[in-house]
């Protein structure tokens, strides 16, 4: 008897109509292409922001490093075509009598600190990488005893490139 009841129930059923399936199958696409254009979005402006973070850690690193050493120095030379054609050399003598030279070197995009102490054997540091050597965008300049930076890096290719920009005053301590 349960049998059918069931049999009598589905008789009258017949399935989906075409125009059923088509505006279905239709409405599935629509919702679909909108989740793969906000995917896209999202994995796209990731992407920006995670160069930006790159770009502006390296520049800030640079000027950390910069920073701590100028602030030391007695002496400040090769600021006039730093990065492009020279190197920023900066120079002081401890309270021991010790003489300590560091001198940062920028090549294909990477700043180097090069660091010695009492003329013993030099130790290179990587300092930053993605480092613009536009003299436009990376310069460093002195004017009585202030170091003025100015330290971009570029990260990303074409018209995706992101530039992070940022300027310091150092103001050295006075020859001693």
């Amino acid at each position: 008897m349960i049998f059918r009841k069931i049999k009598a129930f589905g008789k009258d059923q017949r399935g989906f109509t075409l125009v059923e399936m088509l505006v279905s199958v239709t409405i599935a696409g629509i919702i679909g292409l909108g989740a793969t254009v906000a995917n896209g979005q999202v994995l796209n402006q990731t992407s920006k922001n995670n160069d930006y973070t790159t770009a502006s850690r390296q520049t800030l690193n640079a000027l950390h490093w910069i920073s701590r050493d100028a602030q030391m120095a007695q002496t400040v030379n090769g600021t006039a075509g730093f990065p492009a054609s020279s190197n920023l050399t900066l120079a002081w003598t401890g309270w021991d009598n010790t003489d300590y030279q560091v001198i940062y070197s920028l090549t294909d995009g990477q700043l180097k600190r090069r660091y010695t102490a009492g003329g013993g054997d030099p130790s290179v540091t990587f300092i930053a990488e993605h480092i613009n050597s536009d003299a436009e965008m990376t310069s460093c300049t002195t004017d009585n005893g202030t170091l003025t930076l100015k330290i971009t890096a570029s990260v990303g290719e074409g018209a995706r490139t992101i530039d992070v920009t940022k300027r310091r005053e150092i103001t050295s301590r006075p020859n001693l």
